[in-house]
């Protein structure tokens, strides 16, 4: 059985975007084509549902490998970006990390990570998130979320009848995939003139947040008829703040994520539909991509693009749905 390592949050005292980045020297890197490997894994946060599951693929994946270990570690909050810097910075300085598979928390502020990461030799993949610039030699394994969104918007304006107004609560600016779901989100909007975007806040992927910025809106638009979350606690938040004015029902809320929460919303009539990714399969597909590099496979890898699937309150108990919901190492969704 394959040793896999779980820490707990460790924040540097750093400074944060303008700090040098203080690693090891340059190795070399090259392909190894036996011993010990070591992956750092590192998510946007860690305690979140969908991390969770980016967790159990990415450990399953280094449970096929020999000599494969997983350090899972991770920040508390998406929005502290200085401290996945330290983070990865520390994992980076240790000396025993092959590869460094990674969600971006911030696309521009961790590009100089990757920089440095690759040149003392270590491989790099991200999962969910990339950076700013992306460079051509680390893959990122992610949802297609221009075109998820796209697909969540016509599926609310299908909903509304192809008229309303709209609010839409992003999670975090700045990060790879707040901006291209807010893309795809205003891409489908484009497509149905009757649907009308009156609000824009961002949750600061905190359900605190988005608990009261929707609670605004709905004070300033008491004829809003729906709402566009774009992360688990944005939706989360958004929904509660729908329950408490109550509106369950009356203003649609659709969004992204499955957490427990969230899927409890569905079935209780809150929430009307939710993009479900493929978090497990991030995980998987990353730390195979990891292993692969390093060890110099001849093998193309996967696609890129990890899926994502329209769960709605009719759909929600299908045996697929089920498997992207609850995936485990002997049953993985697709």
């Amino acid at each position: 059985m394959k040793k896999v390592l779980t820490a707990t949050c460790v924040l540097l005292s750093v400074a944060a975007a303008g700090c040098s980045v203080g690693v090891r020297e340059q190795t070399g890197g090259g392909v190894q084509q036996g011993g010990p490997i070591k992956l750092a894994v590192v998510p946007k946060a860690i305690g979140f549902d969908f991390w969770e599951k980016v967790r159990v693929g990415a450990e399953c994946a280094g449970s096929k490998h020999p000599d494969v270990t997983i350090h899972w570690d991770g920040v508390h909050a998406e929005s502290d970006v200085s401290g996945q810097q330290s983070l990865l910075q520390d994992l980076l300085s240790q000396g025993d990390v092959k590869g460094l598979v990674y969600a971006a928390t911030d696309a521009k502020a961790l590009a100089d990570i990757t920089k440095s990461a690759q040149g003392q030799g270590t491989t790099v993949v991200n999962m969910d998130s990339g950076t700013t610039p992306q460079p051509p030699d680390v893959p990122v394994f992610a949802t297609n979320n221009v075109a998820a969104a796209e697909q969540a918007t016509d599926a609310l304006a299908e909903q509304l009848g192809g008229q309303g107004k709209v609010a839409f609560i992003e999670f975090q600016p700045g990060t790879s995939t707040n901006e291209t779901r807010a893309e795809g989100f205003k891409k489908g909007l484009a497509k149905h003139p009757g649907l009308q975007l009156v609000a824009q806040q961002s949750s600061d992927s905190d359900y605190n947040r988005a608990l009261q910025v929707t609670q605004d809106i709905l004070t300033a638009n008491p004829d809003l008829n729906a709402i566009y979350a774009a992360n688990e606690p944005s939706v989360l938040g958004a929904a509660e703040a729908v329950r408490q004015a109550g509106k369950a029902g009356q203003v649609k809320v659709i969004g992204w994520d499955t957490s427990e929460g969230e899927i409890q919303g569905l079935r209780d009539g809150v929430i009307s539909g939710l993009i479900a990714q493929n978090p497990f399969k991030m995980g998987y597909a990353s730390v195979n991509a990891a292993v692969a590099k390093i060890r110099g496979s001849a093998d193309p890898l996967p696609d890129p693009d990890t899926g994502a699937v329209l769960i709605t309150k009719q759909n929600v108990d299908g045996p697929d749905v089920q498997k992207l919901l609850n995936p485990t190492c002997e049953n993985p969704p697709a």
